[in-house]
């Protein structure tokens, strides 16, 4: 496959229920697929196209992130993202931000307009709003908290969502986004992987990666970046490597997926865990999407 043919890739996160109807979450992800490949025909960059299709899983209200996250124990709506342009290795993070509605979008604020990497808790809360970024002005009427269904079916256990996308554009160039709201009833201050550049979140020249799941066990395995160095340093297909990165994180107990695209518009989206909301362009120019 060419370089010039482009591809896409997003996931609303890991752990989908078998059973459960998630036929408003496809239908979002098939239209936000084909949104992004027209934005990239027409010649958008990857890391544009990333960041719009992060921001409106976001501000869809569907998933455990932005519109849908969840809150923390002290009720508070503490928000982790960041994004990375494989073409440049800049990056952006936000961790622990309160207030705002899209963390995607203080995230490439960082990216674009600091010299820094991350931004976390009031310092970030700060940031975006002398970037007079949305701000959430009634969170009873803004946040949806689509964590309350998988609270209730997962008594066992912390829920957990993230949304994310990866990209190649027409010039050959990767980029990355990842967006959370955490597990459901984290403690003040707990920080994921999805903030975290290497672990959550990756794109380099050949490969771009984002992941959803338990974020501690893939912040301990550099889970994105194994990817991309798996193929670049091990001489691992795609799938290889992710195949790979996922089993060592299954090893030390914990469960997710991810998504993934090379620098020659492979994808892959595998998981460990009993699903993984997810949608792509494929090869032949079909979209596909899945929870199962």
């Amino acid at each position: 496959m060419s370089a010039n043919r482009v591809t896409i890739a997003l996931h609303g996160g890991s752990g989908a229920t078998p059973g459960h109807d998630y036929s408003r979450e496809i239908d979002n992800m098939l239209r936000l697929v084909a949104s992004a490949r027209d934005r990239l025909d027409a010649g958008s960059s990857a890391i544009d196209v990333v960041t719009e299709t992060v921001a409106a899983l976001e501000s869809s209200g569907l998933y455990i992130a932005g519109r849908g996250a969840s809150p923390n124990l002290a009720g508070r709506y503490e928000l982790d993202a960041s994004l990375m342009d494989g073409s440049t290795r800049k990056a952006g993070a936000v961790a622990s931000l309160c207030g705002f509605r899209s963390p995607i979008a203080a995230a490439r604020a960082v990216m674009d307009v600091t010299p820094h990497v991350l931004y976390a808790g009031d310092g970030a809360a700060e940031f975006a709003g002398s970037q007079a970024l949305p701000a959430v002005l009634d969170e009873k009427a803004w946040y949806t908290e689509a964590c309350r269904f998988e609270s209730n079916r997962l008594p066992q256990s912390a829920p957990h969502g993230t949304v994310g996308c990866v990209a190649l554009d027409r010039r050959g160039n990767l980029a990355a986004a990842t967006s959370t709201a955490g597990v459901f009833g984290k403690p003040p201050g707990r920080v994921g992987d999805s903030a975290i550049i290497g672990a959550g979140t990756w794109a380099d020249d050949e490969v771009a990666v984002s992941c959803t799941g338990q974020g501690e066990f893939f912040i301990r395995s550099a889970a994105a970046v194994q990817v991309a160095h798996r193929v670049r340093f091990g001489g691992r297909t795609l799938a290889q490597a992710a195949d790979e990165v996922l089993g060592e994180v299954a090893e030390r107990g914990g469960a997710g997926g991810l998504i993934a695209v090379d620098s020659r518009g492979n994808v892959v989206m595998p998981f460990r865990s009993s699903g993984m909301k997810r949608a792509a362009l494929l090869a032949d120019g079909s979209i596909v999407a899945e929870a199962l």
